[in-house]
């Protein structure tokens, strides 16, 4: 399977830190049928009371409107979806070739399935974003 690495729009919603809470907002992007390939939830450090949830991708009149009502709204942190087949030393690479161009993540998701590996990488801005997609493009062709 060929890497493949593309920008995308995370939607964000801040969350309150209670049971039911992450699903009732699932709950209208399952009624509208959205495939959500990326989804992250995850508590504030130093704030237990609070979170956030980020989905990716919003796309279609039907999916946006049921993400709008849900309160998610487009992140607007720069971010990367890296997938491809996976091998030993991959994150390695990726976070060395971002690091030794000097850009900072703000942070990275990522997990192995079987033989397969999704990646989520977010940063500062959006010139970091269009600078490391190149870099992960190419680190990835030296497979």
């Amino acid at each position: 399977m060929a890497v493949t690495v593309k920008e995308i729009t995370l939607w964000r919603r801040e969350i309150g830190n209670q049971p039911g809470t992450l699903a009732s907002v699932l709950e209208p992007l399952a009624k509208s049928a959205a495939d959500v390939q990326v989804l992250m939830a995850y508590r504030y450090p130093g704030d237990e009371t609070k979170g956030a949830v980020e989905v990716f991708p919003i796309s279609g009149k039907k999916t946006t409107a049921a993400a709008q009502s849900a309160g998610l709204a487009p992140a607007g942190i720069p971010a990367l979806l890296a997938e491809g087949s996976n091998r030993a030393g991959l994150g390695f690479e990726a976070t060395k070739a971002i690091a030794d161009a000097g850009i900072n993540l703000a942070f990275v998701v990522a997990h192995v399935i079987g033989s397969k590996f999704s990646a989520v990488y977010g940063f500062d801005t959006e010139a970091d974003r269009r600078k490391a997609l190149s870099l992960l493009k190419k680190a990835q062709k030296k497979r």
